[in-house]
């Protein structure tokens, strides 16, 4: 093999060492290969995950609607007609003077009987009744306008359409107006509460609700239901706790939000237990450390008669009540109680509760009263 042939090979084996060099230093130079990542594994068809995607939205819960209360302005029109003649005892012993041919001795027995027995009392029924004799002496009933006129301006006087039925919810050096509400066990003061809390909020003042009743297990929970239907916070404490300190820890609560009014609710003091009384008058003291109490109202069955009265002397004596709550005030009950419970305690009836309906608690207004019970 002459040169010629032995400078082609060593050119053809010198290209080829210097390829594989380059080759080499390239593949040592590059980053080693990035692993792919595995997929999770789809779940089969049907079945359940824990997991939610990081791009899909969680399912957020619906915002909860807030009711919206009825005004009270319009809440008696539509309550009048459970106050009336045929549904009331008291309104049919009413008209019944007005529907007799003559008004005899045995005619004003009778009427008499009648009020008494409707929880009038034995002084406002004499006194009814003497000025209906007096007025009535010359044309009876023989112009039932004129009579029935008669009747309604007595009947309004023993009611007293002059007592100032406004609640006092003005509270002190811009602290909220505080509520006091108390009765005994069976009035149904949980439930009233949360329907003055509506009365209140369509009125567009600002509630907290105070659970101070700790010894009823379900007052409290009670009392937060009544109160989130209308957006209106509930202060709690726990089951078998300290009254007032709930009750002072609400007075609080109303302070820092700024809100108009406090109502605190309280345990159902049976009357025949001193210390329980005792212990209500603590917690008017303990909340007046913070503001004062502008409000007391003692809530009282309508149907309960002189045992409502027996509870309204009780509870005058422990606590200065400013205005009473009358309850089922309706066909069941006799409505005389109206009249008698303001005279026994000198305050006047501020609210009543005509039924079993949220926006059935309505300020109570002397004419139409009287109006509705002499309605045929």
């Amino acid at each position: 093999m002459d040169w010629i042939t032995w400078l082609i090979v060593g050119v053809l084996a010198l290209v080829v060492v210097v390829t594989g060099t380059i080759v080499l230093v390239r593949r040592r130079a590059l980053p080693p290969a990035q692993q792919r990542p595995e997929l999770p594994a789809e779940p089969e068809s049907g079945a359940e995950t824990d997991v939610v995607p990081e791009h899909v939205d969680a399912p957020v819960a619906p915002a909860t609607t807030l009711e919206r209360p009825e005004a009270p302005a319009t809440r008696m029109a539509r309550l009048r007609r459970r106050l009336a003649g045929s549904n009331n005892p008291l309104a049919r012993g009413l008209l019944s003077i007005l529907s007799s041919d003559r008004l005899d001795a045995e005619v004003w027995d009778d009427f008499e009987a009648t009020l008494i027995t409707s929880d009038l009392g034995v002084g406002p029924t004499q006194e009814l009744t003497e000025a209906l004799r007096r007025e009535l002496a010359v044309d009876g009933v023989s112009d039932p306008g004129h009579a029935k006129a008669v009747l309604r301006h007595e009947l309004l006087n023993l009611v007293g359409p002059a007592m100032d039925r406004s609640l006092n919810l003005q509270g002190a050096d811009g602290k909220p107006a505080v509520v006091l509400v108390v009765g005994v066990n069976g009035t149904g003061k949980t439930t009233t509460i949360g329907k003055l809390a509506r009365v209140l909020v369509a009125e567009e003042k600002t509630v907290v609700l105070g659970a101070a009743d700790t010894f009823r297990a379900a007052a409290a929970e009670q009392l937060q239901t009544w109160g989130d239907r209308v957006g209106v916070p509930t202060v709690r404490g726990p089951e078998g706790g300290d009254p007032a300190a709930v009750a002072y820890q609400a007075v609080q609560r109303g302070i820092d939000d700024g809100a108009d009014v406090v109502i605190v609710d309280t345990a159902g003091r049976l009357h025949t237990k001193t210390g329980l009384m005792d212990e209500l008058g603590k917690i008017k003291r303990v909340i007046e450390k913070l503001a004062p109490v502008t409000e007391v109202l003692l809530l009282l069955d309508a149907t309960t008669g002189q045992n409502g009265l027996i509870q309204a002397r009780v509870f005058a004596e422990v606590v200065q009540i400013t205005g009473i709550v009358l309850s089922k005030l309706d066909g069941s009950a006799k409505g005389g109680i109206v009249v008698q419970v303001q005279r026994e305690l000198g305050v006047p009836v501020k609210l009543i509760g005509l039924g079993e309906g949220v926006d059935d608690l309505v300020p109570f207004e002397a004419e139409a009263f009287v109006d509705a019970l002499l309605t045929d």
